[in-house]
């Protein structure tokens, strides 16, 4: 079986789908590399990739787009073209993974997994994740915290578990954050004592 390589994905589009509305920015790194059970880490700032791009519609949503801090404008005048951007992406998919099955990390992974697969299909035909390649940080850690899906955000996971980056909304910025906290969950044991001590004290409840 081969090894995986975990790439954690940041996205920052101007709506809530693509095609409508368009991916204005997205970052990838090397989280990690699976080896059967084995999981290593990787310094999450040594192999990374960023693209802004031009938007593809007339359309988008004013509060979508101040969450980046990007300027259409600007993006209009100088973003990458989309073809070439997710062509580039997916040779740095390929060219990271050498061998490796390439693994799709997002928090969550459905919104990001969202934009990331219909941009790669519609400007390069095929994405280097095929079609279900990917794991959610959100679950993973419900799953190991053994808690519900609502109550897996970050505020709420162990400080030993949470990144120590800030959240700045650059997409670069975020995907090595949450590769940190990707990193973090893959070799974290579990909550079975944490989880007891909240269900006694009623530290944990949903948002």
């Amino acid at each position: 079986m081969k090894a995986e390589t975990y790439i954690s994905v940041d996205v920052e589009a101007d709506g809530p789908i693509p095609g409508p509305y368009s991916m204005v920015s997205f970052g990838m790194t090397v989280a990690g590399r699976m080896t059967g059970r084995r999981f290593e880490r990787t310094d999450p700032e040594s192999l990374t990739f960023y693209a802004e791009l031009r938007p593809i519609s007339d359309d988008y949503v004013p509060e979508a787009l101040a969450v980046s801090g990007l300027d259409r404008a600007t993006l209009l005048r100088e973003g990458r073209d989309p073809a070439e951007a997710m062509t580039a992406a997916a040779a740095w998919v390929r060219e990271v993974c050498g061998d490796d099955l390439p693994v799709l990390a997002a928090f969550p992974l459905s919104y990001d997994w969202m934009w990331m697969y219909w941009y790669f299909l519609r400007f390069t035909g095929q994405s280097p994740f095929g079609h279900s390649r990917c794991i959610d940080i959100k679950t993973l850690y419900a799953a190991k915290a053994v808690v519900p899906v609502a109550w897996a955000t970050k505020r709420q996971m162990p400080r030993e578990v949470r990144s120590r980056r800030p959240h700045t909304h650059n997409a670069l910025d975020d995907a090595v954050e949450q590769a940190e906290l990707l990193q973090n969950l893959m070799l974290w044991p579990g909550a079975t004592r944490e989880r007891d001590a909240s269900d006694v004290s009623g530290a944990a409840s949903p948002d």
